[in-house]
């Protein structure tokens, strides 16, 4: 059966592999907010032509992850008080309906084995001070809490704010006199998962994202 307007799979475009790496670059914070992305410097390290690389810096314009001043060249986005306190909000509301999920469902003790394993990857490389891999550790505790939820629409909807979310941990990483506060955070809301204990989960949680949005917004407060 032949369906129309389906067209033949191609391999990955030398603008998708630039636009991949740059993608990670941001949220992984090797590119901070408010860094210019400047063509020729770009276009001698991928070793390509302008053209796949302009291609590539428009893909992340449109994904919102770049800006463009005229005049003066593309910037990788701020996140602005206002930014942190609206994502910060959306990811409450979604790792809250999934932590309730989670807490009525008889495989709590299950996600909570999980998110362990998580914590005790954050705590080993807070240890050999590997701050690049504690920072992936605390993103990936908060994507196998909602993928323990059993909700697709839950995990289609948290995946729509990475991008976003990994910038906001990478940042935070500047925040913290010590990592092992990190490491507590995360221990304690897993303790509680697995007792089952809905009055103390439910405030960890709140009480982790106020926190993150206070670090990275100071004077800015989620519940406001």
């Amino acid at each position: 059966m032949t369906i129309a307007k389906i067209e033949p799979v191609n391999r990955e475009s030398t603008a998708a592999i630039i636009a991949r790496q740059l993608r990670e670059a941001i949220m992984n914070g090797s590119l901070p907010p408010g860094t210019q992305l400047g063509e020729s410097e770009l276009a001698a390290q991928f070793q390509v032509s302008r053209g796949p690389l302009r291609e590539a810096m428009q893909r992340l314009v449109s994904e919102g992850l770049l800006r463009s001043e005229r005049h003066r060249g593309l910037f990788v986005i701020d996140l602005e008080p206002e930014d942190v306190q609206d994502i910060y909000s959306a990811r409450l509301a979604i790792e809250r309906a999934a932590l309730l999920r989670i807490l009525k469902r008889d495989s709590r003790a299950q996600a909570a084995d999980l998110l362990d394993a998580v914590v005790d990857e954050m705590a080993a490389a807070t240890e050999i001070e590997d701050w690049d891999a504690v920072s992936a550790a605390d993103t990936r505790f908060h994507e196998v809490l909602v993928e323990a939820a059993g909700s697709k629409r839950l995990l289609r909807m948290s995946r729509t704010l990475l991008i976003e979310t990994r910038m906001c941990v990478s940042a935070l990483r500047l925040t913290y006199g010590e990592d092992e506060e990190r490491v507590t955070e995360h221990r304690e809301l897993t303790a509680a998962i697995r007792a089952g204990r809905h009055h103390r989960a439910i405030p960890l949680l709140e009480s982790h994202m106020e926190d993150a949005v206070g670090r990275l917004a100071p004077g800015t407060s989620l519940l406001a």
